[in-house]
Order: structure tokens, then C-alpha cells, then sequence
């Protein structure tokens, strides 16, 4: 059957959106910027879609294409999440409280911290396929994700955190 170059790009577009809008989202701290890089990542790819060899590394190729136009639209330095982009909670939830002490931590790590993060633990992409979209090999990838690790844990101790560290030392 022969598709319409419409019918395949929209098809791509369904595909890949979410992954890519979620990464973008978590790499620039804002959604109205990540969809603008969403948005450019999937113009630029159509435009070179010819350079996609293996059909089945589509989501990292988009990915390395998504993260080179995010690095464009963030000035090194002014991440910050846009608070009226966080979700409210309905009512007091200690699990939503922490899901989202730990998206603001995520803002306050460095962006090769923040997407071997997103990649691994909010898209299950697996260290091989992470490689591939970093253009990097897979032990960095590893030594990566370590470190960011720590950083993470680092963040989510910070001194920003005062309430945090008291609601530990109650439960002790």
C-alpha cells in the first residue's frame, strides 16, 4: 500500500510525540519551550528523514535531533520550571509532594545529568538505544547515569529542601 508522504509523517508524529515532548519537557524545565523543540526536532527530521538508515532507531535519532534543538532554546543557566506549569494537587499527598520534589530537583541538575535521567527511568530506553541517541558509548551512558544519580540525591538533599530533611528527622 502506498502511504502519502502526509499520511507517513503523521504517523510518525503519532509514534514519537509523547516520548519526545516528555524528554524535551524534562531537559527545559518548561512545556510551552519543549513543545517549540518538539515541534522543530520533527520539522528538521522530515527535512533529513533521508538520513535515517535503520527505520527501527527512529526514536533515538528524533531524540539526538529533539536534544541539539533544546540545547539551541535554552540559555545555559536559566532553566527553571515555570510555576504555573506545575500540576496542582487536589489535596494533601505525600506521594504527589515527593513526584514533584522530584521534578524540581531534576531542574537543578545538569541538563547530561537531567537526560540519562528522563531517558532511562520516565522512557525505559534501554542503555544500548540511550547510547545510540547520545552519541556516546555505553559505558558512558553508565557512568553517566551514576552520577547522575548522585547528583539527583544531592538535589533532592539541598538545602532548598529544609521541610524535607525535618519530615526525615521526625521519622527517626
Amino acid at each position: 500500500m502506498i502511504h502519502s508522504a502526509e499520511a507517513r509523517y503523521n504517523q510518525w508524529v503519532r509514534e514519537h510525540y509523547r516520548f519526545l515532548l516528555r524528554s524535551a519537557w524534562a531537559l527545559t524545565g518548561s512545556r510551552a519551550v519543549a513543545e517549540d523543540v518538539v515541534q522543530d526536532c520533527f520539522t528538521s527530521a522530515w527535512r533529513h528523514r533521508d538520513q535515517l538508515r535503520q527505520p527501527e532507531l527512529a526514536r533515538a535519532w528524533l531524540f539526538r535531533i529533539m536534544r541539539r534543538s533544546a540545547l539551541r532554546h535554552m540559555a545555559p543557566g536559566l532553566l527553571s520550571l515555570d510555576a504555573d506549569e506545575m500540576p496542582e494537587a487536589p489535596a494533601p499527598d505525600a506521594g504527589l509532594d515527593d513526584r514533584l520534589d522530584v521534578v524540581k530537583a531534576l531542574a537543578r541538575i545538569a541538563p547530561i545529568h537531567r537526560e540519562v535521567l528522563v531517558l532511562y527511568y520516565f522512557d525505559d530506553m534501554p542503555t544500548a538505544l540511550m547510547a545510540e541517541a547520545l552519541e556516546v558509548a555505553p559505558g558512558t551512558v553508565l557512568s553517566r547515569l551514576a552520577r547522575a544519580r548522585e547528583a539527583l540525591k544531592a538535589a533532592l538533599e539541598s538545602p532548598a529542601r529544609p521541610a524535607l530533611r525535618l519530615a526525615r528527622l521526625r521519622k527517626v
